[in-house]
């Protein structure tokens, strides 16, 4: 048995527990506050601000865990090379958990170090040179904090009106001590997808079917698998993950992130964890959900072959205020449709736009994706959040 300190509580958390402690693992479960999804499946718990260094070594220190498994951006991650000279497992590694906690250190290892396709970019730490980097990429264009999740502090801008609010909100969204956003030219793209990308302690890389998706406000709104897409451009995005997680080294599941436009496949991102779209996994569209192959990659078991044994769809289901003590109506109708399920995450509040739980559909190969997805957006819609304002 490992003992698995797990940084960051949330969702993807949760379903990671429940897969590792099903091979038998011990784990202790992190967050800044009480109550975190993870922890409601997790032995134990501890609530500190992962951005406190202090607060982290002393958490290592009480635990004495065999392996870190960090959930979100917001650690002190330059502690993590302390800890794997130490002898601890940090997953996928030190170096993967810092580079890829920050825009600016994986973009350009990813475009200037291993000659990835990417969008044109430029960074900025202030108003003003996010101005100038706008001139030099053109409108439209995206800006990002360097460090963020689920789409915080995301936004397009479309005309320089546009550039002192996408600055504010970019700050605002921003994790960590980092005052610095990404500017990236916009790319016209068809489709965007996730190739979840399993490297292992023992074999060779792994790749799931590709996995679709659609955002809003920078955060997934829905995603399906498989996302039809030509054998070339599968090719192409698989041959660029293999080359960026070995770059990065460690092994465990990667949601690694790409474009896909009429000139080719672009590298957009990637995170060493599982990705918010690979919840769609939870359908039963693999043979192992992105949460079991993270677990046995990260445990060095064997993982033998990854299958798709049928389409499936993935929907969320959002709050809208902000509240506490959710409550969540129309359960019944939900499941009413065959082939659906919903997942409800476990949060202890609410606000706007926060990822409460999942709705999910699937059916057999060969049926239309489109349908699935429908299907998964009609039983989401059902599920209303009723909460105790704050």
């Amino acid at each position: 048995m490992k003992k698995i300190l797990l940084l960051g509580s949330g969702e993807l958390g949760k379903e990671f527990v429940i897969a590792v402690k099903r091979l038998g693992q011990y784990v202790i479960a992190v967050d800044s506050y009480e109550g975190a999804p993870a922890m409601q499946v997790a032995d134990t718990f501890e609530v500190i601000n992962m951005l406190d260094g202090t607060a982290l070594d002393a958490v290592v220190h009480k635990h004495q865990p065999d392996i870190i498994v960090p959930e979100i951006e917001a650690i002190r991650t330059e502690r993590f090379y302390d800890y794997e000279k130490k002898g601890i497992q940090v997953v996928p590694s030190a170096r993967a958990a810092n580079f890829t906690m920050n825009r600016k250190a994986i973009r350009d290892l990813a475009a200037k170090e291993l000659g990835l396709k990417t969008a044109r970019y430029a960074y900025a730490t202030s108003q003003e040179e996010l101005a100038s980097a706008v001139q030099k990429l053109g409108i439209p264009c995206v800006v990002k904090p360097l460090m963020s999740s689920s789409g915080k502090g995301q936004s397009v801008i479309k005309s320089t009106d546009d550039i002192l609010k996408a600055w504010n909100y970019a700050v605002e969204g921003s994790r960590g001590d980092i005052i610095e956003v990404i500017v990236e030219e916009f790319i016209q793209f068809h489709t965007e997808i996730t190739l979840l990308t399993v490297t292992q302690q023992n074999g060779p890389t792994l790749f799931c079917p590709p996995i679709g998706h659609r955002q809003e406000r920078g955060d997934y709104q829905e995603s399906w698998q498989p996302a039809f897409l030509s054998d070339q451009h599968l090719q192409e995005a698989q041959r660029m993950a293999e080359k960026v997680t070995r770059a990065l080294t460690g092994a465990g599941i990667w949601g690694v992130e790409f474009f896909l436009t009429d000139d080719g496949v672009y590298f957009s991102e990637l995170s060493p964890r599982p990705h918010d779209t690979g919840m769609v996994t939870l359908a039963g569209t693999q043979n192992f959900s992105e949460f079991e192959l993270h677990a046995r990659a990260i445990l060095g078991l064997p993982i033998p072959e990854i299958t798709l044994e049928r389409i499936g769809a993935s929907a969320v289901i959002l709050a809208n205020v902000h509240g506490k003590n959710p409550v969540y109506l129309g359960m019944q109708e939900a499941l009413k449709s065959s082939k659906t399920d919903v997942k409800i995450f476990g949060k202890p509040t609410t606000r706007p736009y926060r990822r409460m739980g999942v709705a999910l559909a699937y059916d057999h190969l060969g049926n239309d994706v489109k349908k699935v997805v429908q299907k998964a957006i009609d039983t989401a819609q059902k599920i209303k959040i009723y909460t105790i304002p704050m």
